[in-house]
């Protein structure tokens, strides 16, 4: 299983798809999901606001300047196999299921625009490879210049959309 992410059309939505092997339980890896203090560690943004569906909340880069983050809403909270919520303009679905050997999981982003594809495959894979080492107990791999242009550049060569600058937010 490869920890690329794949762009899909699935029904009409153009929607980047990560699935990944974890040598962990499935209840561990939910916690990850689901607990903040396991969460700010590899997730872009925190999460502020109530844990439950339909609950509106703001994802938020600073904590003094939360007017720079964006708004969301949990839209699928189940327990320990499904997490749903819009993410700004996009829909993020997180999918568990128990292994043999620990969980899959499969991460969906169902994409607002498809021309910031590549762009964003980049953003998710270092995330999760965050999620993966902060399961393993190793350090977070730092998103930077150089780390997104290797996956950025990689994603550029599969899926739509021009070359980003670094540190940009595409408009």
């Amino acid at each position: 299983m490869t920890s690329n992410g794949t762009l899909i059309d699935a029904n009409g939505k153009w929607t980047l798809r990560f699935e990944r092997q974890l040598a962990h339980p499935i209840d561990k890896v939910w916690r990850a999901l689901a607990e903040p203090k396991h969460r700010d560690q590899w997730f872009p943004q925190r999460i502020e606001g109530p844990f439950e569906v339909g609950a509106e909340v703001h994802f938020a880069d600073d904590p003094n300047m939360p007017e720079e983050g964006f708004d969301g809403r949990w839209t699928s909270i189940e327990p320990p196999h499904v997490l749903e919520l819009e993410w700004g303009t996009d829909v993020l679905r997180i999918e568990l299921s128990p292994t043999d050997d620990g969980c899959r999981l499969v991460f969906l982003d169902r994409l607002t625009d498809v021309e910031h594809a590549a762009r964003t495959a980049a953003g998710w894979h270092v995330c999760l490879d965050g999620m993966a080492a902060e399961l393993d107990g190793r350090p977070i791999p730092e998103m930077d210049e150089a780390t997104f242009y290797e996956h950025h550049d990689k994603y550029l060569v599969e899926m739509p959309g021009p070359r980003h600058v670094w540190g940009d937010v595409p408009s």
